[in-house]
């Protein structure tokens, strides 16, 4: 295999435009205001914590959007060496114009002002779209977001339900769904017609997935209705002092729910399985969660089978996983293999995952990478990453051990591009 080849299949899926199929963008500020909007990215903060600077130092309230990134600059000399820097390089040069070698004392204020300066352009989202060759992104949307005010067919809403499963105990929850959705939940009749009335809202402003953040201990289950009712009564008087079994009882009635509607609404419903919640209480933001190997998905077995007209496009926590969601891919045709998500968003773990999944799943059933990005900027060096990875898994395999023309590589790699986000998650919908 040669790395001219590999450049040759990477220029070709380079020329695609796509679809980011998962993202934290805010679709009312969607590009980046300062260079702290990009360098307050979590991977940033978390890497700049664990090299030693202290977390008081990056979140000390009351700074400047400069002092801020002139405080992170302090630490990117120690994470030179991660992947995540290098999408700060690359979009140096592909997006800010600038060439850097790397970002330090003497440099940061000129590159800040230089950013700064094509961040002011008044089409600088327009601009980072078409360098980027995105056409729309899929957002992740509170269940009581109103998707009013931005263009809903390049901010696409996607449904996150982790409140209504996970926090229902809460007041506050219960206020929001009573507010958005006009029903005051006092059983489980005005809680199934709650979260259909948020299913007709999603699905009428051009919703194309219903999506979940689950802890590895989670196994859904189908609860009987006078079960969920009687945890629910007892939830609704004692809210966040109800048992844990009630809590959770609810919870993976509402799971369950989620899934039939989604069903009966023809979407796909979006799993993101194994992310332990707050293992470091002392990290920065979001930089306190982590995976965990017990998780199975033989805990999901009774999901899958019970709904088989629901696609469920999977994303695993740790490569660790990996194997086992191929095989779960292999088998149940609703299983869907999506992206390469957190701790295995990393070069040397997509290589490995995504060989395993090109040569072992349905070509159909691999949607290839979403960006999970918070600020466009990052779409382009993200996706650019996993290009590479594709360029040279094709050019490895298919090209080099398989035999295959560098078209028929290519067309396979667009598919996982481009062409299974639009079959899982645009079916089905007019």
């Amino acid at each position: 295999m040669s790395d001219t080849l590999v450049k040759r299949l990477f220029d070709e899926l380079n020329s695609l435009v796509l679809i980011d199929p998962h993202t934290h963008i805010n679709p009312h500020q969607p590009a980046s205001a300062n260079l702290a909007d990009f360098l307050g990215y979590h991977y940033y903060t978390e890497l700049s914590h664990s090299a030693g600077m202290p977390r008081e130092r990056i979140e000390e309230a009351g700074l400047s959007p400069k002092e801020k990134v002139g405080r992170l600059v302090e630490g990117l000399g120690h994470i030179d060496n991660t992947v995540q820097l290098s999408w700060l390089l690359e979009a140096a040069g592909t997006l800010f114009g600038v060439e850097l070698e790397r970002l330090d004392q003497s440099n940061w204020e000129q590159f800040y002002d230089t950013v700064q300066a094509r961040l002011d352009s008044p089409d600088w989202e327009e601009q980072v779209l078409r360098l980027s060759n995105l056409e729309a992104v899929f957002l992740t949307n509170d269940f009581d977001d109103p998707l009013s005010g931005f263009d809903t067919t390049r901010y696409v809403p996607c449904l996150r339900t982790d409140d209504l499963v996970f926090h229902f105990d809460r007041a506050s929850v219960r206020e929001r769904l009573a507010k958005c959705s006009g029903i005051e939940v006092q059983n489980l009749a005005d809680l199934s017609l709650a979260l259909r009335q948020r299913f007709e809202h999603f699905t009428s402003r051009g919703a194309r997935a219903c999506a979940i953040s689950l802890p590895p201990s989670f196994a859904p289950q189908q609860i009987s209705q006078a079960a969920a009712q009687s945890s629910l009564d007892r939830l609704l008087g004692q809210a966040e002092q109800a048992s844990a079994e009630d809590k959770s009882v609810v919870g993976k009635w509402v799971f369950w729910q989620l899934a039939e509607h989604c069903r009966d609404f023809a979407l796909p419903f979006d799993l993101m399985i194994g992310v332990n919640r707050a293992v470091y209480p002392a990290g920065v933001y979001q930089g306190q969660d982590l995976y965990d190997s017990r998780l199975s998905l033989i805990q999901f077995r009774e999901l899958f089978n019970a709904f088989p007209q629901v696609t469920f496009p999977v994303s695993v926590l740790a490569s660790v996983t990996n194997q086992e969601l191929v095989s779960y891919a292999w088998i149940f045709p609703n299983v869907v293999c999506h992206g390469h998500w957190w701790y295995s968003n990393t070069p040397s773990f997509i290589h490995r995952d995504l060989h395993a999944r090109l040569e072992a799943v349905p070509r159909n059933k691999i949607v290839g990478y979403y960006s999970d990005m918070y600020k466009l900027e990052f779409a382009l060096p993200k996706f650019a990453m996993f290009k590479r990875c594709l360029a040279r898994v094709l050019a490895e395999h298919f090209v080099g051990a398989m035999g295959w023309s560098e078209r028929r590589a290519v067309e396979l790699g667009a598919q996982v591009l481009r062409g299974n986000v639009e079959s899982v998650f645009y079916r089905n919908q007019s």
